[in-house]
């Protein structure tokens, strides 16, 4: 089945992991054996090759950089200026990949219309399309930055990741939206740019929903219903969601999937998180829309972990093959089935580009 995933960092995999997303995954493996700087090193579950192998044909492939400040002590970087210029590597990245002939952006109907008909006729020889995306706007200098990473591709944006931010709070703080925020959320409107709210905070994420018009999703958030957890979405906000026609994305990070996870203690084997959890989730958002209309697939699987804590039954990103088969057994239509692995992230992109002139 074809899928479309809406969270991969494939960009920092490639310029802060030093991996080679057209080798096979067994090649990455091996070139990792040995490396301790990152307990996910020889554990990749994402590459490229991997990703046609699993009929992913399209992602939301993400830039990331977060700027942090003096007493933040989360890594990142000192100043947005060097977070920008990471962010510009990255998208340097992305377009030396579109050279190859490994990826193509897609930045409106008429692009993604055209990729999926070439993807339907030749999967094995086309290039994997992307949607690029902002995780966390501390790297934008300035307001008008944002115009100028539109211009350059951008069609979606978080406006926190985690911590406190230039713009908003994001994941494990407290706090609302700023003044710059409240700007940002007009610009993200204006240029008609899908926000993503993933990561905001309670508080932010209230405000933002307040503030903010356009078009909105959460392209990688699980339910707080299964792990209790600020990171993941309560009923209310999954509802207030589903009143804007968003649409969540699954994430398969294990922390976020079962409850009392310990990072570098738990493992899959010991907590028995598979990908049925993520079913659960799917399932949960399901129940409360009454439909298959708002959820989908956002594994942020590589986004600085690996195997060490990914579902027991995945290998690699091919494996979200396996999920079709689990919806189908948990009762759902091969209608519902498409619609959550790739259709209802499609039409959200049609409906919010319209009709190609």
């Amino acid at each position: 089945m074809f899928v479309f995933d809406a969270h991969l960092d494939l960009a920092m995999n490639a310029m802060e992991w030093n991996r080679d997303l057209t080798w096979s995954i067994a090649a990455i493996r091996e070139s990792e054996v040995g490396m301790m700087d990152k307990p996910d090193r020889a554990k990749n579950t994402v590459s490229l090759d991997a990703m046609r192998k699993g009929n992913i044909g399209i992602c939301v492939a993400t830039q990331i950089a977060r700027y942090v400040k003096p007493e933040n002590k989360l890594p990142g970087w000192n100043s947005p200026q060097q977070a920008w210029a990471q962010t510009q590597g990255q998208l340097a990245w992305y377009l030396t990949m579109e050279e190859l002939g490994e990826m193509v952006k897609i930045t409106n109907t008429k692009e993604l219309e055209a990729h999926l008909k070439r993807w339907k006729q030749d999967p094995k020889n086309c290039p994997i399309g992307y949607i690029l995306s902002l995780e966390g706007a501390d790297s934008l200098i300035t307001i008008e930055h944002l115009e100028r990473s539109y211009e350059q591709g951008l069609r979606a944006i978080g406006p926190a990741h985690y911590g406190p931010g230039t713009y908003a709070h994001g994941t494990d703080s407290v706090g609302g939206i700023s003044y710059k925020g409240k700007v940002l959320l007009k610009e993200i409107e204006r240029l008609n740019l899908i926000l993503d709210a993933t990561h905001l905070c309670d508080q932010s994420f209230w405000e933002t929903m307040k503030v903010y018009q356009g078009p909105v999703w959460a392209s990688h958030n699980n339910c707080r219903k299964f792990v209790d957890h600020n990171r993941q979405f309560s009923d209310e906000q999954i509802k207030e969601l589903l009143s804007r026609d968003a649409v969540i994305g699954m994430a398969l990070d294990a922390w976020m999937m079962v409850p009392n996870w310990e990072r570098g203690i738990s493992t899959p084997e010991k907590t028995g998180v598979s990908l049925m959890h993520m079913v659960h989730n799917i399932d949960h958002i399901c129940q409360l829309a009454g439909n298959t209309l708002h959820v989908g697939i956002g594994t942020d699987l590589d986004g600085g972990f690996g195997k060490e804590q990914c579902p027991i039954d995945l290998d690699t990103i091919a494996d979200l093959q396996k999920v079709p088969i689990l919806l189908s057994e948990r009762g759902y239509t091969p209608d519902d089935i498409e619609n959550i692995m790739s259709k209802n992230f499609i039409e959200f992109l049609k409906d919010t580009w319209g009709t190609p002139v």
